[in-house]
């Protein structure tokens, strides 16, 4: 027999016991709906990831710490363990016990000489009090940590320089109402008031301007303010300490070169003592816990094609009992083990892929839908999140591994029958 007509034949065959293959079909199709879906979220999340670490610039910028600090787990760091004290070491401390090995400005300047880098701001820790807007409301204000010059997503205005020097801010969409704005356009360019307290609890207060409003979404919590304004709030808040107190930081950010070798600059780092993440390796840590979950709950879409596989067994063994004499027949007419075999693989391998295709083709239209209303209600802060995306070729290599693990399971039973002998298969009652 050639090729299209054991298919065409395989399909026939496939339907005569109609209960029974629909059973193992429908198997099929709960492990194959499992898999598509736990596959789209994965690269939903991982996509949106990607897309909020690539507008932050994450690789013209670096975070740089000392290597303890990196090493002890810190900003997002694998920890290795616990490190040695170094009693020469100043050490700063900050709010829930966290305590940090300072960067100098000795140390700064160190980084600055490294080839690639650019540029070397120190991360300056200012708490804000309050933010005022013309209305006289106050509101809790939190800063974003990620440096100026980071690309996020405006509905007004536009992003702060990083090399900014004057006091400027992203209002995130959320205030823009309540501090007695009209709307986000007139917002932008309007001033500000940020309530700022020192260590002797005297309240500062200290002006800026709205550059832009931004969306909220994954990596812009928070407000975005420019270098001038984070030195203007942190000269207002360690007002009246001495200088070499101020002068201490827990890390500072880098500005690589265009053309700068990301991986030779962290070496370069190490061999200094500092160590240094972008924030690709900062958000690695979120990768590796999505694609963990979607791989526990891909096993349970494994588990059901497992069991699916054994319904495929089952329903070609069956068929193979029910058809002896007919095997015995067309061999009789001259059909070799061959083309046997070829027929009972072909007829498990079209049920494997009926079963995938209509999982998988429901999977996509389900989790579309779904995607949809989480992202117009109860994600609808998150611009750009899709929390089920589907990529084509994933979901073809799903169809693909399910109809290889059909043809596997058919196995047995397409032995079996190739290798029944004409005479004992005619004489089958």
């Amino acid at each position: 027999m050639k090729l299209p007509e054991i298919l065409r034949t395989a399909v026939g065959n496939a339907f005569r016991s109609k209960v029974r293959t629909t059973l193992t079909i429908l198997a099929i199709f709960v492990g194959a709906f499992t898999l598509t879906l736990t596959n789209g979220v994965g690269t939903g999340v991982t996509n949106y990831i990607d897309s909020q670490v690539a507008s932050f610039g994450d690789t013209d910028s670096m975070l740089i710490t000392q290597a303890s600090l990196a090493e002890s787990g810190a900003f997002g760091a694998a920890a290795s363990g616990p490190v040695e004290f170094d009693p020469d070491q100043v050490q700063l401390a900050s709010g829930m016990g966290a305590q940090f090995e300072a960067l100098s400005d000795a140390d700064l300047d160190t980084m600055r000489a490294i080839t690639g880098v650019e540029s070397v701001e120190p991360l300056l820790m200012a708490t804000p009090d309050f933010i005022k807007g013309p209305n006289g409301r106050m509101f809790v204000m939190t800063l974003n940590p990620s440096p100026a010059g980071a690309s996020v997503a405006l509905t007004a205005g536009s992003t702060i320089a990083a090399s900014e020097t004057a006091s400027q801010l992203l209002l995130p969409t959320s205030y823009v109402e309540p501090m007695g704005f009209a709307s986000d356009a007139e917002a932008v360019g309007a001033t500000v008031l940020i309530g700022v307290s020192d260590v002797f609890g005297k309240r500062h207060e200290v002006e800026a301007v709205v550059a832009g409003v931004q969306e909220d979404s994954l990596l812009a919590f928070g407000m975005l303010v420019s270098q001038g304004l984070t030195v203007d709030l942190y000269r207002a808040q360690t007002t009246g300490l001495p200088d070499f107190v101020a002068s201490i930081y827990p890390a500072a950010t880098a500005r690589l070169a265009a053309n700068a070798n990301v991986n030779a600059v962290k070496a370069e780092l190490e061999e200094a003592g500092f160590a240094g993440q972008t924030l690709a390796d900062q958000m690695g840590s979120i990768n590796a816990v999505v694609n963990g979950i979607v791989g526990v709950l891909n096993a349970f879409a494994v588990i059901a094609l497992i069991a699916a596989g054994f319904g495929i067994v089952n329903t070609l063994l069956m068929s193979v009992q029910e058809r002896t004499r007919e095997i015995g027949l067309m061999k009789a007419m001259g059909m070799g083990g061959r083309s046997i075999f070829a027929l009972f693989s072909a007829e498990a391998v079209f049920i494997g892929f009926l079963g995938s295709a209509i999982g998988s083709v429901i999977a996509i239209a389900l989790g579309s839908v779904i995607s949809s209303v989480l992202a117009a209600g109860p994600l609808s802060d998150l611009a750009g999140l899709r929390v089920l995306e589907f990529d084509p070729l994933t979901v073809v290599g799903v169809i693909a591994v399910v109809m290889l693990l059909a043809f596997l399971s058919g196995t047995l039973p397409a032995a079996r029958a190739a290798r029944l002998d004409p005479i004992d298969a005619l004489r089958y009652e």
